[in-house]
């Protein structure tokens, strides 16, 4: 219980979980899973939860009777398995709905994956640590479909009144992370907190940055800036006296990873990091980032000391800059472009992205999709609650807003080629140093939104996508089919949400 990394790692090796690239870290194969799942997620369906879940495709229920069945069963599985347990917690201000949490698995490399991902308690915090949320994730354990009445032996299962996550036939470590933020997404907006799928870092005057985006979309990647210190990777909230880490550690994607574009997460990958699904060479143990012959969603976790500079405790004020990020595979959306508040809002409910393949399982190019709050899968409640925060906290803290196409450029996936990153790094500088607040910019008709004509460091033409493309016609063609997916779209929110679609795309 609560075993130091060097005694996990002794048991994962012991027991063949994995074995050691020569950069240090523990290197480890998911097997079938190599995403999540999220078909296979559900939440209780009870009196708590009836009128404050937003129960969708996503939002899956279960009844408490199944839920019983299957925490009973997996009780019986663990009597007889060897069990690694780690306590921390999920939240890095004590003052605004930390979560202490117990995850117990049947995988020591996976309760290691706890322990650097979440926060870890001091030792005092450890002796009387008493845990909030129960999370058990038991690798070998399936469910009986027709019996516990999931879709398959694999399964996400959240009680967010018992406060209990059971997680069952899958590998995939990121099943651990991302179920403590749903439960963080569904307790926080009670106390006024917003709960965000960001990144955030801060420069030495103190100004904070949030990056939002799903994942692909280079959160990690921006955030992890040499000139600025990181507050943290993925999830925070923000709170009435500004934004905190929800854990304590990163988990960066690492296909196609180099040096020298990523320096940050390059060195980070050493003892006490685990790589997830990286091919490493059987003869020098080197590790090949560049080989998807597994997935091409090859991760690594490491806890947040391994990035020099890195705020303690993650706790950082009210956001200067906000920056959302989408990786557009139609090669349509502008490189940059400044938003509104009514703007804000509306892209953050829209939150358009092309998933990137290896993410999710059965994703193996870039697919469109629309994710409310740039994290639909874990928002339990309805999105315009999150949008009405994140609008009201924008209006009273004088937040700017931009949207980064970290996408295809000079035509779609397969045709045109990704936006090189020294190009975004440069238009994302620009917007934090307020560089952009003083560049005329202009219209873009289509998708309704205030373009810069210049930014230092980025060729004029990257700023304005139709001059990109060869076939104008068909520039126009495919902005317009994108845009009028955005209109459709945004007919779900309804009367309720109609003054905002004025900020959106329009087509005439």
């Amino acid at each position: 219980m609560n075993l130091s990394v060097p005694c996990l790692l002794e048991h994962a090796l012991r027991l063949k979980e994995g074995r050691f690239a020569s950069n240090g870290a523990f290197c480890v194969e998911t097997g079938r899973f190599t995403g999540r799942s999220p078909e296979d997620r559900y939440i209780v369906l009870d009196d708590v939860t009836r009128d404050t879940v937003n129960w969708n495709h996503i939002n899956r229920p279960i009844s408490p009777d199944k839920f019983e069945q299957i925490f009973f069963g997996m009780g019986s599985y663990m009597s007889h398995k060897d069990l690694f347990v780690f306590d921390g917690f999920v939240g890095a201000n004590p003052e605004n709905g930390r979560l202490g949490v117990r995850v117990i698995t049947d995988r020591a490399w996976q309760c290691l994956f706890a322990s650097q991902l979440f926060i870890k308690p001091s030792k005092e915090e450890l002796e009387s640590f008493k845990p909030d949320f129960l999370l058990l994730s038991m690798n070998d354990f399936k469910a009986m479909p027709l019996v516990d009445g999931t879709r398959s032996e694999t399964f996400i299962v959240l009680n967010l009144s018992r406060h209990i996550v059971l997680i069952g036939s899958t590998s995939y470590a990121g099943e651990i992370k991302k179920a403590m933020f749903s439960a963080m997404n569904y307790f926080l907006p009670e106390e006024g907190v917003l709960p965000m799928h960001c990144a955030a870092n801060v420069d030495n005057s103190g100004q904070v940055a949030l990056f939002f985006g799903l994942s692909g979309t280079g959160k990690t990647t921006l955030s992890a800036d040499p000139g600025r210190s990181l507050i943290g990777d993925d999830e925070h909230g923000w709170s009435e006296t500004g934004v905190f880490n929800f854990e304590g550690g990163c988990y960066a994607k690492c296909i196609n990873l180099k040096e020298e574009n990523e320096p940050q997460i390059w060195n980070a990958i050493k003892f006490g990091s685990i790589m997830e699904n990286v091919v490493i060479k059987d003869d020098t143990r080197e590790p090949d980032y560049s080989d998807a012959r597994l997935t091409e969603n090859t991760r690594v976790a490491y806890p947040l000391d391994h990035i020099p500079g890195s705020v303690k405790p993650s706790i950082g004020g009210h956001p200067d800059v906000i920056i959302f990020l989408t990786a557009d595979a139609f090669g349509v959306m502008p490189p940059i472009s400044k938003l509104s508040i009514e703007g804000a809002m509306y892209h953050f409910l829209s939150g358009y992205t092309s998933k990137l393949a290896g993410t999710e399982r059965g994703i193996t190019e870039p697919k469109e999709t629309f994710s409310e709050c740039f994290g639909a899968p874990f928002m339990p409640r309805h999105p315009l609650v999150y949008a009405r925060l994140l609008g009201e906290k924008i209006k009273k803290h004088g937040s700017r807003v931009y949207l980064v196409n970290t996408g295809w450029i000079g035509g779609p996936y397969g045709i045109g080629k990704r936006i090189e990153l020294k190009y975004t790094r440069a238009m994302v500088t620009a917007a934090l140093d307020g560089t952009l607040d003083s560049i005329q910019g202009q219209k873009d008709e289509i998708f309704n939104l205030d373009v810069p004509l210049s930014c230092p460091g980025v060729p004029p033409e990257v700023l304005d996508q139709k001059r990109m493309w060869k076939e104008k016609l068909e520039y126009e063609k495919q902005a317009k089919k994108l845009a009028s997916m955005f209109i459709k779209n945004f007919e779900k929110f309804g009367d309720v949400a109609k003054r905002l679609s004025v900020a959106g795309p329009q087509i005439r």
